[in-house]
């Protein structure tokens, strides 16, 4: 990216008061560890299932670069219950996490879950590091239109890693700020397979979503 595009990117975060930037594109710029730029969320939001009134009640629409870069919306993927990753190369967190998301894809896509990562961060990054680690589920692609498509989720200022997971109508069922562990990927799982079989609504899942996911034992880091 050529410098006028620092400018816009910042731009364009200025404007729509989205804290993201602090964290996301703006560490490309600065030196020193990437480590030391990660954000840490509070304790309470890794569980960030109850309060999500605010949450839009289906996936909201937005269309970024694939990896062959050609656009492609996230709603694509019709009759799949969606498990969206907003990620950066640069965020330690969002590294830590995706051998587990390689593997829910593999032993849970043939039941309808389907992953896709949002990358907001610089393309060629991107491609060179998921050709690296080998991530072998679809990816999307965006810097300024990256940060567009996250403000579409209506939680003001936000870390990565956050996920969305949706039932199979792609209502939004679920919202996770921070680093998936195991445990709490096989909760949030099964509670959107109860949304699906008609079990839950997907305001009902998320209150039994919280309430399991508080029960688990802290993660260890």
């Amino acid at each position: 990216m050529k410098p006028i595009g620092y400018v816009v990117v910042a731009l364009v975060a200025a404007a729509a008061g989205f804290g993201i930037y602090q964290f996301a594109l703006q560490p490309r710029i600065q030196t020193g560890p990437i480590e030391t730029r990660v954000i840490s969320p509070p304790a309470e939001a890794e569980a960030d299932a109850a309060d999500d009134d605010d949450l839009p009640e289906t996936l909201p629409d937005f269309t970024l670069a694939n990896l062959e870069g050609q656009p492609q919306s996230i709603r694509s993927w019709t009759g799949k219950s969606m498990i969206v990753n907003f990620w950066a190369t640069w965020c330690a967190p969002c590294r830590r996490e995706i051998p587990l998301l390689k593997k829910i894809q593999a032993e849970h896509g043939a039941e309808g879950f389907q992953i896709v990562g949002v990358a907001v961060d610089f393309r060629d990054d991107v491609l060179k590091y998921a050709k690296e680690i080998g991530i072998d589920y679809p990816l999307l692609i965006g810097e300024e239109d990256g940060l567009e498509a996250v403000t579409k989720f209506g939680r003001g200022s936000l870390g990565f890693p956050f996920t969305v997971f949706t039932d199979n109508q792609h209502r939004l069922v679920l919202f996770h700020l921070g680093e998936i562990h195991p445990e709490q990927a096989e909760v949030m799982l099964a509670t959107v397979r109860r949304v699906n079989a008609g079990e839950l609504t997907p305001a009902a899942a998320r209150a039994v979503a919280a309430k399991q996911l508080q029960e688990l034992p802290a993660a260890k880091e």
